[in-house]
C-alpha cells in the first residue's frame, strides 16, 4: 500500500493537470512579432484575431459540450527573431492550460519553434507566415501526424502568381531579389522552381541577395539593369523592399517590381512613397470598403483600434478568420483538449463566415505525402494587388469577383 503522502501527491498532480480544462475559459495563445521590422504584420494579425475573439465573447463565448466558455488570450512577442520564437514556443508548450496557438509571421520562427508544439501535440494555426518551409519541413521528414495547420496563401501559390504576372506584362528577362532570411531564401527557390515550369518563357538573368537592415540597393540594381532584366521579382519581409523601390527610381530603372504579399505592408508603402507605385503582389484580402464582402470587417477593425488604415490588411483578415475557424473547431470538438480540436479542424462540418470567405472544411487529415492537407488556401482564393497612391488596389479588375464571392473550400 502506498504511503498517504504519495497518494495525496498524485491526487494533487492529477488535479493540477486537469484544472486547465475544467475552468470556464478557453485559453488561446497568439504569437508574433509585435515589435521590430515585421510588427505591422504581427500586430495586424493579433488585432484581427482579437477582434474575432471579442465578438465571440460578446455573444457569450464558445458553446463547448453544452456550456458557454469565453476565450482568454495569452500574447507573446517573438520579435521576429528565430531564437526568441523558439523560446516562446517552449514556454507556451510547457503550459498545461493552453488549448491552441494562432500566429507566427516569420518562416524561420516557425521552423525553430513549431517542433515544440508537435512534440506536445498542441494545435497551432500558422498565420500569416507564407514560407513553404514552415509546412514542408514536416512532409520532408515524413512526420506521420502533426497538429500544425496553416491559414495563408503559401509561397508555392504566390510564386506561381508572380511568375505568371511577369509573363502577362510581357517580361522575358527577370532578376530575382531576395533577403537572406528563411522566408527570402524559400521564396527565391520557389520562384526558380516556377520559372523552370514555364519552359523557357522567362529567363533569370541575375539573382541578388540583401540583408535585413540594408538601405542602399544601388549595387544590386545596377547589376540587374546591366543584365537586361525587364522586371524584378522580389521576396523579402518589409522595409528593405522600399529601399529597392527607391533605388530603382533614383537610377531611372523603370521596370515592374513583382513580389510576395509583404509588398502590401504599410512599412513598404509608406517608406517607398511614390516610388512604390505599381509594385504588384498576391493578396488574399484587400482593404477596400467598396468590396461588400470586406466592408464589415474593415469598418469593425478601424473602429476597434481607432485607425484609418490597417497596417497589414492580409494579416488582419487572416488572423480574424483563423480565430473564427478555431472557435468552430472547439465547438464541434465539444472539448478544449488539443487532440480533439486537431481532429475537429481536419473534419469541420460547419460553414464559418469570415472576412475573406465562407470556409467549409478548409483542411483534411494530415498526410506527409501532401502538406496541402493542412493548407487552407488554394490559388483560386488569391488575387493580384497593386500599390497605387498609398494603398493596395486590384491589379486585375476582373479579380473583384473572387473577393466578392468569398467562398472557401
Amino acid at each position: 500500500m502506498k504511503p498517504l503522502r504519495s497518494v495525496l501527491a498524485l491526487l494533487v498532480a492529477a488535479s493540477c493537470s486537469s484544472t486547465s480544462f475544467a475552468a470556464d475559459v478557453v485559453k488561446i495563445a497568439i504569437t508574433g512579432p509585435f515589435s521590430g521590422g515585421s510588427a505591422p504584420m504581427g500586430i495586424s494579425m493579433r488585432d484581427g484575431a482579437k477582434l474575432a475573439i471579442s465578438q465571440i465573447n460578446q455573444r457569450g463565448g464558445i458553446l463547448v459540450g453544452g456550456k458557454k466558455m469565453k476565450i482568454e488570450v495569452i500574447e507573446r512577442d517573438d520579435e521576429g527573431k528565430n531564437d526568441r520564437g523558439a523560446l516562446v514556443a517552449q514556454e507556451i508548450s510547457s503550459m498545461n492550460d493552453v488549448s491552441a496557438v494562432i500566429g507566427t509571421v516569420n518562416t524561420g520562427v516557425a521552423i525553430m519553434g513549431d517542433k515544440n508544439y508537435v512534440q506536445k501535440g498542441l494545435v497551432k494555426i500558422i498565420t500569416p507566415a507564407a514560407g513553404s518551409a514552415s509546412m514542408t519541413q514536416w512532409s520532408k521528414a515524413g512526420t506521420a501526424d502533426i497538429p500544425i495547420f496553416r491559414f495563408a496563401a503559401h509561397d508555392g501559390i504566390q510564386s506561381q502568381m508572380v511568375v505568371e504576372q511577369a509573363i502577362r506584362i510581357g517580361a522575358r528577362k527577370v532578376a530575382i531579389f531576395h533577403d537572406d532570411t528563411n522566408y527570402g531564401v524559400s521564396g527565391r527557390d520557389d520562384l526558380l522552381s516556377r520559372i523552370r515550369e514555364q519552359g523557357g518563357r522567362l529567363n533569370v538573368v541575375d539573382i541578388e541577395k540583401f540583408a535585413i537592415g540594408d538601405k542602399d540597393m544601388t549595387g544590386q540594381l545596377i547589376k540587374a539593369k546591366i543584365a537586361g532584366a525587364q522586371a524584378i521579382l522580389i521576396w523579402g519581409i518589409g522595409p528593405e523592399l522600399a529601399a529597392v523601390a527607391s533605388g530603382k527610381k533614383k537610377l531611372g530603372y523603370n521596370v515592374p517590381m513583382i513580389g510576395g504579399w509583404t509588398l502590401s505592408m504599410s512599412n513598404f508603402i509608406d517608406t517607398a512613397g511614390p516610388a512604390g507605385n505599381g509594385a504588384m503582389m498576391p493578396q488574399t484580402f484587400i482593404e477596400d470598403i467598396s468590396i461588400s464582402r470586406a466592408k464589415p470587417f474593415i469598418l469593425a477593425y478601424r473602429q476597434a483600434y481607432r485607425v484609418n488604415r490597417i497596417p497589414s490588411p492580409v494579416s488582419a483578415a487572416q488572423g480574424y478568420d483563423a480565430a473564427m475557424l478555431l472557435a468552430e473547431a472547439i465547438h464541434e470538438a465539444g472539448s478544449v483538449e488539443p487532440s480533439r480540436i486537431k481532429v475537429a479542424l481536419e473534419n469541420l462540418t460547419g460553414v464559418v463566415r469570415g472576412a475573406i470567405a465562407d470556409w467549409k472544411k478548409p483542411w483534411a487529415k494530415w498526410s506527409p505525402a501532401n502538406e496541402e492537407s493542412h493548407e487552407a488556401f488554394r490559388r483560386s482564393y488569391t488575387v493580384m494587388g497593386k500599390v497605387q497612391d498609398g494603398k493596395v488596389v486590384l491589379a486585375n479588375p476582373s479579380d473583384r469577383a473572387v473577393l466578392e464571392r468569398g467562398t472557401g473550400k
